[in-house]
């Protein structure tokens, strides 16, 4: 996992081009004039999902993991905790969902601080819940680029 602000992006550029690629579109895109939806940068092997949402109550947070996309989550306006947890044993409580590329989980995280201009990544060794209410439940735009595992 790895946690930062967008102008800092440059210190990520050699973990993979990809990853750069999508640090480089979040960047470079005003996001206050795109709607919700999903956006292709490099077909299915790097597209961006923007949405809006509330945040929710760390009671109905879900965590996750994904195996065939790592996530790279930018907050453009509001703010969340998202839960973090190693890939180690853990509890599944829903399978792993090839569809959806997704497994979910019952178990404990820790949380951090998500705020406007900031991104996190986050592998598939990294179980995240996103989208949890910092003190009360405010309107956040996201976008998710899904960057492909090659």
């Amino acid at each position: 996992m790895i946690i930062d602000h967008i102008e800092n992006r440059n210190l990520y550029s050699s973990l993979n081009s990809d990853i750069k690629k999508a640090l480089d579109y979040l960047s470079a895109t005003d996001f206050g004039e795109i709607e919700s939806g999903k956006y292709e940068i490099d077909g299915e092997n790097i597209f961006a999902i923007v949405s809006e949402y509330k945040t929710k109550d760390l009671s109905k947070g879900k965590p996750e993991s994904h195996r065939k996309y790592i996530d790279v989550q930018y907050v453009f306006s509001g703010e969340e905790f998202i839960g973090y947890a190693p890939l180690a044993d853990q509890k599944i409580a829903e399978e792993y969902n090839e569809t959806n590329d997704i497994t979910f989980y019952d178990c404990d995280q820790s949380l951090c601080l998500i705020q406007k201009n900031m991104f996190a990544i986050f592998f598939p060794t990294d179980i995240h819940m996103p989208g949890i209410r910092v003190n009360n439940s405010l309107p956040v735009k996201k976008i998710v680029v899904k960057v492909k595992v090659r």
